[in-house]
């Protein structure tokens, strides 16, 4: 250890870093603390592997972002769209290069767990964190932040990055704002071969009833993940979207193995991500592209970012050079992630008002087909995009301030 009261440490078992939540931030956030050679322990309520509702892409950005040697569990490798609008005008984009690849979640996970363990870190499962203490009783000086387990258990650590998921107690500790809830219905639907083989390595996206919502088929194996987001308050439709949906691609006689709901959450732009020496990351800290809701490339890059200033504010001695290394964290993220969240709000904004005109360009339009493949295998990003092609700037500027025509639902033929 680096530490330089590393033997009454040891006497107190005050770990370096203590991350919250082992989902692929907090797995991330464990293995960059880890490999720069701190004292880190994992903490994970549930026991690996578990479930998680999720699409499962894994785009450029997140491919990038894994750590060295890790080989990606694909259940399938996508080479083609087809793009609907609410089952309509449908259209079907090929690239001969992959655009991203298909994951199940229990399996991703564990296997970056795995890694955070191969990097030093110790994993902790079946544990339930109560709350974060930086002041009190349980806190024996300035330079410590108590993790209070349930059942009165308390852990010391240094630093705390808190990747316990978006209705995370340490997201509520540090006062995490949101300003777009949302609200994902999957269905994990095994099906015959003969269907299995029609959907390999194609997927389909189909744009909602809803205002800014949306529909997805992704092919895994022998299973189909069908899911569908809308904004919360619409429970009712979105459930019913998900069973037309089901029901308009000859999947309802099906019997789904597992059907599953969650919130997403994305960050209001003045949330905080820090608070003293506790740090958040992924959807504890709200950080998901707004538009899509894709959540696993924020959560990986924001989750190594954590684990990287954690161990520097594990080793600051006083409140001025802690709040500087969380200044620092928060400025990081918010240049690369913040840019990209920033225009993916434009562009549901815009999507919400217009999904027949984003149809049309996406599948009608080849630039902006060209776009999308650059964004999901990871040669380009949302904001990079918007910052460096004048052409997307201007037309996503023109959107912005177009009103959407009266009861515009569809794209032309």
């Amino acid at each position: 250890m680096s530490s330089e009261n590393s033997s009454a440490d040891d006497v107190r078992q005050v770990w370096d870093v203590v991350v919250v939540g082992a989902g692929p931030a907090g797995a991330s956030a464990a293995y960059a603390a880890a490999v720069a050679g701190r004292r880190v322990l994992l903490l994970e309520k549930a026991e690996l592997p578990r479930y998680k509702t999720c699409g499962g892409g894994i785009i450029g950005p997140s491919r990038d972002a894994l750590p060295p040697g890790f080989e990606l569990p694909l259940k399938d490798r996508v080479h083609a769209v087809t793009f609907s609008n609410n089952g309509r005008f449908t259209r079907t984009r090929r690239s001969r290069q992959m655009l991203f690849g298909l994951i199940n979640r229990p399996e991703f996970d564990q296997q970056l767990v795995e890694h955070a363990q191969k990097a030093g870190a110790e994993l902790r499962t079946g544990v339930t964190v109560q709350r974060v203490e930086q002041h009190g009783s349980a806190v024996p000086d300035r330079r410590t932040v108590a993790v209070v387990l349930q059942g009165g258990e308390v852990v010391l650590a240094r630093a705390v990055v808190g990747a316990d998921g978006s209705a995370s107690r340490i997201g509520a500790h540090v006062g995490v704002k949101v300003d777009q809830v949302d609200l994902g219905l999957e269905a994990e639907i095994p099906v015959p071969d003969t269907v299995a083989e029609d959907w390999k390595g194609r997927v389909l996206i189909d744009w909602g009833p809803m205002p800014g919502s949306y529909g997805w088929v992704f092919p895994k194996g022998d299973t189909l993940t069908v899911g569908v987001i809308s904004a919360r308050g619409e429970g009712a439709a979105t459930k019913r979207y998900l069973e037309e949906f089901i029901g308009r691609l000859g999947l309802a006689g099906f019997e789904p193995s597992i059907s599953s709901g969650h919130l997403t959450r994305c960050r209001a732009e003045d949330s905080p991500l820090s608070r003293g020496r506790v740090l958040v990351c992924g959807d504890a800290a709200g950080l998901l592209e707004p538009w899509t809701r894709e959540g696993i490339s924020f959560a990986l890059r924001s989750g190594r970012l954590a684990g990287e200033w954690a161990v520097r504010i594990a080793e600051a001695h006083d409140a001025v050079d802690t709040r500087r290394q969380a200044l620092n964290y928060a400025f990081a993220v918010k240049a690369g992630l913040g840019v990209e969240m920033s225009v993916g709000k434009r562009m549901l904004t815009v999507f919400e008002r217009r999904p027949g005109l984003f149809h049309a360009v996406l599948t009608g339009f080849r630039p902006a087909w060209k776009a999308f493949k650059e964004i999901t295998q990871g040669s380009t990003s949302l904001g990079e995009l918007i910052r460096t092609h004048p052409l997307a700037q201007r037309a996503l500027t023109a959107m912005d301030r177009r009103p959407a025509a009266a009861g515009e639902v569809s794209a032309p033929e």
